[in-house]
């Protein structure tokens, strides 16, 4: 089989492991839309290589893992284009999907911070690997999102119910120890024996017959293949929607520019009996001057004439 050319993976083959590589170094692992479609790729290539028994997922460098989608991407083109976003939400499945159903067992070589839908690609995962100084969390609710790619979904199952709570609610970091009492990683190791781990567990299971592995595999799924059918759909959509509200907005563009995100105004502005969901108020004022409709009710000023606008 011929070796692909990536632009933002790293793809290699030895002794039976395929090894796949977010190669984002610089942008702390975070997937784009191209990085989602050479993983579903390169996931393709490894379930159908007879040479290839296991699939280690990791990130570049020593920094990173994965820190989910990439926020200046979402908020650079999906605050813009919402139905976008739908289309995107294909892409991330079908990389979630193949790391289930490739048929090989796949491990999550955490080899730093693994955060946002970083940590829904390591739960996605057969079993993970951490260095001893990976931290892991979920951020959807601090940038304006909701982490349902996987996360709200799969944390119950693998840590339990209120634990999944309190790193969808908080947004705290998690020490790799805790992941590992927590049981969200099978082992925790120094840094510098995180790839003499993984080729263990790798071997170790390499000595097992693979149809059996691809078998079981498929019936120990049965539980997120399950929640995930149910929830999926309607986690498509309504994220999508929601890419056209203040939330995301707000949330994402703190992120780029570098800001602390304006919770308590939104908060205040319901408070207050405004609407929050608008970014300049709900869509009622109409120009006395040129007739435009539906001008945000905050606006002083029609923002087609110029014209002032009744209060």
């Amino acid at each position: 089989m011929a070796k692909p050319k990536y632009e933002e993976i790293l793809y290699k083959k030895k002794d039976w492991v395929a090894t796949i590589t977010i190669n984002r170094p610089d942008k702390y692992n975070a997937y784009t839309l191209l990085t989602l479609t050479e993983m579903s790729d390169a996931l393709h290539n490894a379930s159908w290589d007879d040479e290839v028994g296991i699939i280690v997922v990791t990130g570049a460098g020593k920094k990173a893992f994965c820190t989910g989608g990439d926020v200046k991407e979402y908020a650079t083109k999906y605050t813009k284009k919402p139905r976008d976003f739908w289309k995107w939400c294909e892409i991330f499945e079908r990389a979630l999907h193949l790391i289930r159903h490739c048929g090989k067992p796949v491990i999550a070589r955490l080899n730093g911070i693994v955060a946002g839908g970083g940590n829904e690609i390591q739960s996605a995962c057969d079993l993970a690997i951490a260095a001893d100084h990976v931290e892991i969390l979920q951020v959807g609710t601090r940038v304006g999102s909701v982490a349902s790619g996987g996360a709200t979904q799969w944390l119950p199952l693998i840590i339990g119910d209120r634990r999944a709570r309190e790193m969808l609610f908080t947004c705290d970091r998690i020490s790799a120890e805790k992941a590992k009492d927590w049981g969200l990683v099978n082992e925790v190791v120094p840094y510098d024996k995180l790839d003499d781990t993984v080729a263990e567990w790798s071997k170790k299971i390499l000595e097992k017959f693979p149809e059996c592995l691809r078998f079981t595999k498929a019936q120990v799924n049965f539980w997120k293949d399950f929640v995930w059918s149910l929830t999926w759909p309607s986690v498509r959509d309504w994220l999508s929607v929601h890419f056209s509200s203040q939330e995301p907005h707000e949330g994402m563009w703190a992120f780029v520019e570098k800001r602390p995100p304006a919770y308590m105004r939104l908060r205040q502005e319901a408070a207050d009996g405004k609407s929050p969901e608008f970014k300049w108020g709900p869509w009622e004022k109409t120009c006395p001057s040129c007739g435009t409709k539906y001008l945000p009710s905050e606006f002083t000023h029609c923002g087609k004439c110029g014209a002032k606008l009744n209060k």
